[in-house]
């Protein structure tokens, strides 16, 4: 059985290093890139199975790099930054990342969280013949993995698609941050579950709305989530 490959974008030797003994360590075959450029290349090629992705990359930056790399890979992307800023972290999830970390990050915690990806499908298979579900203007595939708002598709990642299939399975039941961690990112989920407070939001901006103005996705304060049909 030919062994899973990693890629690891990374300009910096002490990091890239890091990664790629971790990764070796979890049975990898590790393939490197210290620039963008070569990231997407490397990525067309290989075809990696996870993909460990610094943001602050020379010339073509890993924002970019994750955009691109998603229109043809359904690789696990981890984005690492050396910034604190949300907003970096906001911008990365929106593009397709999986999962972040920030440097400086613990060996241990990043070789958890992969190893939570991979005991994890990549995208949850659709129930056979599940029914369309439709609310106003907003219709949901479950079999084709379609949203579309006023007739236009959505161009939704596997994790805004997960949770908005979860939560509009039982409108106006609420699921915990707990439940909808273990549902679509997989019981073994290692991380921070503010992750899920990310992907809503996007998932919110793409529907049209907002936390101010919720159409569909209501939150609970210190409780979770639920669907308003």
């Amino acid at each position: 059985m030919s062994r899973p490959r990693a890629l690891v974008v990374e300009d910096s030797p002490e990091f890239m290093l890091l990664c790629r003994h971790l990764l070796e360590k979890e049975g990898f075959d590790v393939v490197v890139a210290t620039d963008g450029i070569s990231a997407v290349e490397l990525a067309q090629s290989e075809r990696p199975d996870i993909a460990i992705l610094d943001l602050g990359l020379p010339g073509v930056d890993g924002i970019e790099v994750c955009r691109r790399i998603r229109q043809f890979t359904d690789a696990y992307i981890v984005m690492v930054t050396g910034r604190t800023d949300e907003v970096d972290k906001i911008v990365g999830l929106s593009v397709g990342a999986d999962d972040y970390v920030t440097k400086p990050f613990s060996p241990r915690e990043l070789a958890a969280r992969i190893q939570a990806m991979r005991r994890r499908p990549r995208a949850a298979a659709a129930t056979p013949n599940a029914a369309i579900r439709e609310y106003g203007s907003l219709r949901i595939d479950p079999d084709v993995r379609e949203v579309t708002v006023d007739g236009r598709v959505l161009d939704l990642t596997k994790i805004e698609f997960g949770l908005l299939d979860l939560l509009s399975s039982a409108p106006r039941r609420t699921f915990t941050r707990n439940q909808l961690l273990e549902d679509v990112w997989g019981d073994n989920w290692y991380g921070d579950d503010h992750i899920i407070d990310v992907h809503v939001g996007n998932l919110r901006k793409k529907l049209g709305e907002s936390a101010s103005s919720p159409r569909h996705i209501r939150t609970l304060r210190g409780v979770g989530y639920r669907f308003e049909p």
